[in-house]
């Protein structure tokens, strides 16, 4: 399941802005990081490094006991599974990651829990332990309540609709962001899989040179636009109380 996805993120607040960037993002199977590579790293700096200390409690710790310990608050039901890390990596040493998504595996396959690590640009995160919803087509759908501040141009009051395709050739993670029954703003990524490999790493950096830096600056130029084209900033106001969910049931 180490692999790597290339494609666009895709953000559109109806009527107000949109934008999409081309990133690219690996999936890192928690039990077997990668090994033997050049240009990318476990725990140790390279052009591309993966930092546990990047995601989960921000410790030097595996993470997969921490997204174990995560499941079982929640009271999922797991079986010990598989856990595969869908991020982007450090790349130049820095990386900022507004969504990592953990697909927690049962062992016959079937995915138990999804877990949404949601950052935002104050060095906070938050996690959304889900169970999955699975359509006849494969995709997975849920949905909860926003939690944690992400955005001052997000009013409170919000819910999260996920629809995720799990990473096999494709991967793809859509998330409708609802005011009642208006849509405040779509985010998504969908991407291809290549072969984890120092030639694809290094195809995928030629393409995308400073991806990471691009990431934070494109958070903050389009924050600059939104607000030159009048969207109200509401500040840290968007972290209210939560209402009520309409669908968190696992199927059976």
């Amino acid at each position: 399941m180490n692999a790597i996805y290339t494609g666009h993120v895709a953000h559109v607040r109806p009527g107000k802005h949109r934008l999409r960037y081309s990133v690219f993002m690996l999936t890192v199977d928690l039990n077997t990081p990668p090994e033997g590579l050049n240009l990318l790293k476990h725990n140790r700096n390279a052009l591309f490094a993966l930092f546990d200390r990047d995601h989960a409690g921000r410790k030097d710790a595996p993470l997969k006991p921490q997204i174990e310990a995560k499941l079982r608050e929640a009271g999922i039901a797991w079986d010990g599974g598989r856990i595969v890390l869908l991020t982007m990596p450090r790349l130049f040493n820095y990386v900022f990651n507004p969504l990592s998504v953990y697909f927690c595996y049962r062992r016959d396959g079937s995915v138990a829990a999804l877990v949404h690590e949601v950052s935002n640009t104050f060095g906070e995160s938050h996690f959304y332990v889900l169970p999955p919803r699975v359509q006849e087509n494969g995709a997975i759908t849920q949905a909860c309540a926003k939690e944690f501040f992400v955005s001052p141009f997000l009013e409170g009051g919000l819910t999260y609709e996920f629809t995720v395709t799990p990473p096999d050739e494709r991967v793809a993670v859509a998330m409708t962001v609802r005011l009642g029954e208006e849509i405040a703003l779509t985010a998504s990524f969908a991407g291809a899989r290549r072969e984890l490999t120092d030639a694809q790493l290094f195809r995928v950096w030629m393409g995308n040179p400073l991806m990471t830096l691009k990431v934070i600056a494109g958070i903050h130029w389009e924050a600059l636009l939104m607000w030159l084209k009048g969207v109200r900033f509401l500040g840290r106001r968007g972290q209210l109380p939560r209402q009520p969910v309409r669908e968190k049931k696992a199927a059976a």
